[in-house]
């Protein structure tokens, strides 16, 4: 299946993120490990059993007991996903590194029987706002300028909207806010790097930054962010998405006007006028 092409440059470093990922370390995939969470659970609410799962994840190994029939993809940019071949497919931990988050979500879809279920998990805006604020201030103050450092993560409602703009039905966003504590800017920035999750951004700065800009943002961080302890908050926001492919089965509003009862005989009460 080919994509529609696009005159926009890509936002990420593709060839630099698989080398993120590449050097990750499977100890400190704690993110995955919540998400994969998040997940069982809210399988575990769904009144429905799959025969026909699918797992488009980054981190193979993590997700690889989840569901032991699915077939686990790698989130290449044209998914190796068979059209009406699944009945579940999970999105683990990728979207927020998408070039094209749409044109992801459409092929997931496209990939779906009908009543299929698709469950996304990936990062959203409120992630490491605490270190794109300290890095931004630190590189101002010290250079003058502003280069892309922390990528940019759509928030809860315009992800949400994503569902219904590729055609699924009953749609649902919510997240999941996660803290964890750093002994400082320097301790952050190894456990990113050891998640695979550092700056791949395209535009990204290509030599070394000012070790005066790294101070200068343990500086601002600090007085910012700080716990009681003295340790440095940093917030990981896990966003969840399902949706469902269109089928006759599914529940379905009624018409305008169609009701057979008003609300008053539905809640037992007795329906009066209002006093002018």
């Amino acid at each position: 299946m080919e994509l529609p092409a696009t005159n926009a440059p890509p936002l990420f470093d593709r060839k630099a993120l698989l080398t993120h990922r590449a050097r990750a370390n499977a100890e400190a995939l704690f993110l995955h490990h919540a998400a994969r969470d998040e997940v069982q659970d809210r399988l575990h609410m769904v009144n429905k059993s799959f025969t026909a799962p699918a797992i488009v994840t980054p981190q193979a190994a993590v997700w690889a007991d989840v569901l032991p029939d699915a077939r686990i993809v790698s989130d290449e940019e044209v998914l190796d996903l068979m059209p009406g071949a699944h009945d579940l497919l999970v999105h683990a931990m990728a979207l927020h590194w998408a070039n094209d988050p749409v044109g992801q979500l459409i092929q997931c879809a496209r990939a779906l029987k009908p009543d299929g279920l698709l469950l996304v998990v990936c990062l959203g805006g409120d992630t490491l706002h605490e270190l794109r604020s300290a890095l931004s201030q630190a590189e101002v103050e010290e250079t003058g300028g502003l280069s892309p450092r922390v990528a940019p993560m759509a928030d809860l409602r315009d992800l949400g909207a994503l569902l219904q703009r590729v055609g699924l039905a009953l749609p649902v966003a919510d997240k999941v806010p996660l803290t964890a504590a750093y002994r400082d800017l320097w301790h952050l920035m190894t456990d990113l790097r050891e998640m695979g999750e550092t700056n791949a951004m395209t535009e990204r700065l290509k030599h070394p930054t000012r070790r005066a800009v790294f101070h200068r943002a343990q500086q601002a961080y600090a007085a910012r962010f700080t716990t009681t302890e003295g340790r440095l908050n940093a917030t990981f926001e896990l966003v969840c998405l399902t949706g469902w492919t269109p089928d006759d089965s599914q529940p379905k509003p009624l018409r305008p006007g169609s009701a057979r009862m008003s609300l008053a005989q539905a809640l037992g009460t007795t329906e009066g006028k209002l006093s002018d």
